[in-house]
C-alpha cells in the first residue's frame, strides 16, 4: 500500500448537477476515454436524484442516452469507500429539487509522477483549490480590457 501511495496523483471530486433530471450521457464517452488513456482513475462514481420533496436517493447506472447500452457499465461498482452517506447528503443539499447529479471521485494519474517526485524531494501539499471557469474567464477578460 505504501508503494501505491508513493506513486499516486492528487485525488479530486466533482458533483455535476443535471437540472430537471436531464442527463443526456454526452460526456460519458469522454470520461471513459480519460480512464482508458490512463489520465484519470475512477475511484467512486455515484448518481443521485433529489426529489421535489427534498429527499435524496441513489440512481442505478443506466442507459442515459437511450441507445440500448449501459453507458457506464465499465464503472459499475466503482466504489473505493471514500464517499460516505454524509458526502451524498452534502451533495444532495446543493441540488435543486427535481434534479439529479453525478458524483465522481478520481485520481489525477497524469500528475502521479510529478507528485511522487515532490514527495521524494521532501515536499508536501499544504493547500490546493480550483478556480471556477466563469471566474477565470472574467479575470482574463478584465486583464485584456486594462491592457
Amino acid at each position: 500500500m505504501t508503494d501505491d501511495l508513493d506513486e499516486m496523483g492528487p485525488i479530486d471530486y466533482l458533483v455535476v448537477e443535471f437540472p430537471g433530471n436531464r442527463m443526456t450521457g454526452e460526456g460519458l464517452p469522454l470520461l471513459v476515454e480519460l480512464h482508458d488513456r490512463g489520465i484519470i482513475r475512477i475511484l467512486d462514481l455515484l448518481f443521485i436524484r433529489k426529489e421535489t420533496d427534498g429527499s435524496v436517493s441513489g440512481l442505478a447506472i443506466a442507459d442515459l442516452d437511450h441507445d440500448g447500452d449501459l453507458d457506464l457499465a465499465v464503472f459499475e461498482g466503482a466504489s473505493s469507500g471514500l464517499l460516505g452517506s454524509d458526502d451524498v447528503e452534502h451533495a444532495g443539499s446543493v441540488l435543486e429539487p427535481g434534479s439529479s447529479a453525478g458524483i465522481l471521485v478520481y485520481e489525477n494519474r497524469w500528475a502521479g509522477p510529478f507528485a511522487a517526485a515532490l514527495r521524494r524531494g521532501g515536499g508536501r501539499l499544504v493547500a490546493s483549490g480550483r478556480i471556477p471557469i466563469h471566474e477565470a474567464l472574467a479575470a482574463l477578460e478584465a486583464s485584456e480590457v486594462s491592457a
